[in-house]
This record gives C-alpha cells, sequence and structure tokens, in this order.
C-alpha cells in the first residue's frame, strides 16, 4: 500500500509538495493558519521542522477555539468567506492532482 500525507521524518515538505494536492493533516493546517493570518498566502512552510508546526497546530487551535472549534460556519463573515477562498482553491489544485476526498483517506 502507498503511503499518503507527508512523508518526511522530520521535516514538513510543504503544501505545494505535500501529497494530496495539499489536503493532508498537514496541508490543512497550513490552509488554516492562512485563514487566521499567522502565516501569509505565500508561506508553504517547506522544511519547518515538526515541532515548529506543532507550534503552528496549537496557534491555529487558539484560534478555532474563539470560535466554537473547527467548524467553518461558526466563523465571522470575513474569516468564513477566507475559508471558502483558501480551501476551494486548494481543493481544485487537489482534484487537478488526483485527489479523491472519498478514495484517498490518510491513514498515518
Amino acid at each position: 500500500m502507498q503511503r499518503r500525507g507527508n512523508q518526511a521524518k522530520d521535516k514538513y515538505v510543504g503544501i505545494d509538495r505535500d501529497h494530496d494536492g495539499g489536503m493532508t493533516f498537514l496541508g490543512r493546517l497550513v490552509l488554516d493558519a492562512r485563514v487566521f493570518g499567522l502565516i501569509s498566502e505565500e508561506e508553504t512552510c517547506d522544511g519547518w521542522e515538526l515541532g515548529r508546526m506543532q507550534e503552528l497546530a496549537d496557534r491555529v487551535n487558539a484560534e478555532w477555539d474563539k470560535y466554537g472549534g473547527g467548524i467553518p460556519s461558526r466563523l465571522p463573515d470575513d474569516l468564513r468567506a477566507r475559508h471558502a477562498q483558501l480551501y476551494d482553491a486548494q481543493i481544485e489544485k487537489a482534484r487537478k492532482e488526483g485527489w479523491d476526498p472519498d478514495g484517498n483517506m490518510e491513514d498515518d
């Protein structure tokens, strides 16, 4: 079975080179960090050590907690629109790269 997701052991490969068109756990973390303005839209997190990614995850989770946790419909209008814009673009890119949201469930 082919392994999906980030295969680097100690560093993230970046959303642009991540498997499944960036729709992995770490890729979605990057998208959420962009939604909340924690990183710029140009930042891919390529080469970030996994400890740094964990710090980013903690910051993203703190932002989500302000709005009831992880549910885009609970975001204020401006953040909900930004979420839709960023995710729609990434999903389109991922599908062009062969990502199937029903068939490519991460197992790692």
